[in-house]
């Protein structure tokens, strides 16, 4: 009896127990379900656009803060880049001339500066001299003769007074002393030529210059078509030749300045625009501006060099330098457009001078322009922008 009854409580409790596990299972399941729905619920708020106060302050702490600045418009001295070549300004070649034959001295090596009319280098003249010898000698024979006819003259002329003579023999005594008078003129021309055709045997420089070519050495026989035996600058004077599109050709005009600086320097030389080219190459669409430079030696004849030449006054933005990026697509800036969106803005720029950069083209000045921390910003992101005043 006793053991019938220990299991039925046994069986009671068994039955309770299942029983309270059932419901716990079954909160478990409800309370999984809600959070389910309380998530969906978020996500789909989030598709629809739907945020709240704390989502919009949240994405705004997020959102970096920028200065930009609006440039507006100034007057600015505009200038238009260009590279080109070096070369002398006004250039002689200087060659042999006459007969020419073998060089026995050159007195001047390139560097040297030389005087109008000095001698550059000699020509043998051994043979030439010895002509002018025979020519001065014949001088002196015609000189005889005249003086001979112009004696028997005045006698003949003196007998004819005494009626000794006729005046035919007066006639051809004066013939005779004519003839002699012209073949002494005639010996002394030939002298004088005989001269000067030695003196064409010193090569002497044309104007004075700075020697820029040495092309020939003491042995070397010349003539009328050796070529050029030296190159002169002359003055000293140098020049850019630049090659210029016609756009840009047209805001240049003589007379305006130019900074110049050489391939492989940092130091560069202040110059003018003293030629516009008169024609326009069809096939480049460029032409050349030539630009004068004084004298230096790191001037130098068919170097590299790059100029800015300054075009006049123009109404430009002038922007800070580290507002200004480059990378291999060129100079860009970054403006602050609608809905506090970065635009990347490709720019042209001019000058950089201590007050900025130039911005030729690209932006009208009424733009609100990233001033620093470009690098760091991305095309379409958005930021807070702070306004700063433009100096």
């Amino acid at each position: 009896m006793n053991v019938e009854t220990n299991f039925a409580h046994q069986a009671e409790a068994l039955e309770s127990d299942f029983a309270a596990e059932g419901r716990a299972r079954r909160r478990k399941i409800v309370l999984i379900a809600l959070s389910v729905v309380v998530v969906l619920g978020v996500i789909a708020a989030r598709f629809m656009g739907g945020s709240g106060p704390a989502d919009t302050a949240a994405g705004a702490k997020q959102a970096p803060r920028v200065t930009v600045v609006v440039p507006g418009l100034k007057d600015v001295e505009s200038a238009v880049s260009a590279t080109g070549s070096l070369a002398a300004r006004r250039e002689m070649p200087v060659g042999a001339v006459g007969e020419g034959g073998m060089v026995t001295r050159v007195l001047v090596d390139a560097g040297d500066w030389v005087r109008a009319g000095q001698i550059l280098a000699t020509v043998d003249r051994q043979v030439q001299s010895q002509q002018s010898a025979s020519l001065n000698a014949q001088i002196r024979v015609a000189e005889a003769d005249a003086r001979l006819a112009q004696n028997e003259l005045e006698r003949a002329k003196s007998l004819a007074e005494r009626g000794f003579i006729s005046k035919a023999d007066i006639d051809r005594k004066t013939a005779q002393r004519d003839a002699a008078a012209a073949r002494l003129n005639v010996a002394r021309a030939q002298y004088r030529e005989s001269s000067a055709r030695i003196g064409r045997l010193d090569i002497r420089a044309p104007a004075s210059g700075l020697l820029l070519a040495r092309n020939v050495e003491p042995g070397q026989v010349v003539g009328g078509g050796s070529g050029v035996l030296f190159r002169i600058a002359q003055g000293g004077e140098m020049e850019m030749r630049a090659m210029l599109a016609e756009a840009d050709l047209a805001k240049l005009a003589v007379g305006r300045t130019a900074t110049v600086t050489p391939v492989g320097t940092t130091t560069s030389f202040d110059g003018k625009i003293w030629q516009l080219p008169p024609v326009i190459d069809p096939a480049t669409r460029q032409g050349a501006v030539r630009i004068a430079l004084p004298y230096n030696p790191a001037i130098r004849p068919g170097g590299f060099a790059s100029a800015s030449l300054n075009s006049g006054r123009a109404r430009a933005p002038l922007l800070p330098e580290t507002a200004v990026q480059s990378d291999e697509k060129g100079n860009y800036v970054f403006i602050v457009g609608p809905n506090n969106k970065v635009i990347r803005q490709p720019v042209k720029v001019g000058d950089v001078s201590d007050s900025g950069i130039t911005v030729l083209s690209g932006l009208t000045g009424s733009e609100r322009v990233v001033l620093s921390a470009g690098a760091f910003l991305n095309e379409g992101e958005t930021v807070i922008p702070v306004r700063k005043t433009s100096n």
